[in-house]
């Protein structure tokens, strides 16, 4: 319990760039805590059309900053403002920030009963007032905060990968095999997963198979189709069958991620001619050859834009 309880570390770091939201400058440090004034609130300002507000105060020896949410008269009665923050002082020496928040990252709920959060112990007015720290520097001194609403924008990407998806078997027959009339071939177009898929065969083989070995790939169908950097995941495998001795079926398994760019893989040397044509062997029956592809596992992925 006292793990959980604790109060959260706090980060110090420097930085070349200023704060993005808000820079808060003070001109005769000195005149402004004469005056008296425990704490002194900024100018309201934007973020992500909320308005926000920077309030310094200096309490038991140490500066102090709080971010406070403006016009929450406007907002429904049930409203919530969920907000990473960082708070800056400006070391006017070394032209550098100090950036100041909370190690862990803690998102602050703003809400109707607290409509501000802050460090009370940003830095100690000691060290503040050292001039050789560079922060108070001719009297002078700025202070800045970045805030960044964390806000649902309702967008969602989801990918799930399927194992065994119905219907996952493409089954390509080309019948008269002994006079092919073209050099590729491709099955009809069939829905696996949420993809499209096709069968591309080679009777004579392509490339380096050419006139050596049946060559078989599969193709992803609409590719082009797919968003930027979009890919599909296929784990495959190709099947000719033996009809006389299903020992000597032959198989090819490999898998793949599939895009724009890379439409189609498969095998160049699947089952070389000699043992396709090899009349002891059922691999073409009746001058019909017949290959198989089963997609073992698919990935499929939904936007919800």
């Amino acid at each position: 319990m006292e793990e959980f309880l604790r109060k959260p570390e706090i980060r110090r770091i420097t930085r070349d760039v200023p704060p993005a939201h808000y820079i808060f400058s003070i001109e005769s440090f000195s005149l402004l805590v004469d005056t008296g004034v425990e704490k002194y609130e900024s100018h309201a300002f934007d973020v992500q059309n909320y308005k926000c507000g920077n309030k310094k105060s200096n309490g038991e020896g140490f500066i102090s900053l709080y971010l406070q949410i403006e016009d929450t008269q406007y907002f429904p009665r049930t409203w919530e403002v969920n907000v990473n923050f960082r708070f800056f002082i400006l070391d006017q020496i070394r032209d550098k920030y100090l950036t100041i928040e909370e190690s862990d990252g803690v998102i602050k709920r703003y809400y109707q009963m607290k409509t501000e959060w802050g460090i009370a112990q940003l830095l100690s007015l000691d060290h503040f007032n050292e001039t050789s720290n560079g922060y108070l520097v001719d009297d002078c001194c700025s202070f800045g905060v970045e805030v960044f609403v964390i806000k649902q924008t309702g967008k969602l990407e989801r990918l799930s990968m399927m194992k065994q998806p119905p219907n996952n078997t493409i089954t390509f027959q080309l019948q008269n095999y002994s006079v092919p009339f073209y050099e590729r071939y491709t099955s009809d177009v069939q829905t696996i997963g949420d993809s499209k898929w096709e069968l591309i065969v080679y009777p004579r083989g392509i490339g380096t198979a050419k006139n050596i070995a049946l060559s078989v790939f599969l193709g992803l169908v609409e590719a082009q189709k797919l968003p930027p950097k979009g890919k599909v995941y296929a784990k495959y495998k190709f099947r000719v069958r033996d009809s006389f001795n299903s020992i000597n079926t032959r198989e090819f398994t490999d898998s793949a991620w599939f895009t724009a760019s890379a439409i189609g893989f498969g095998s160049r040397h699947f089952i070389s001619l000699r043992d396709l044509h090899d009349r002891s062997k059922g691999y073409i029956v009746n001058d019909t050859l017949i290959v198989e592809a089963d997609i073992i596992i698919v990935s499929n992925v939904k936007l919800f834009l």
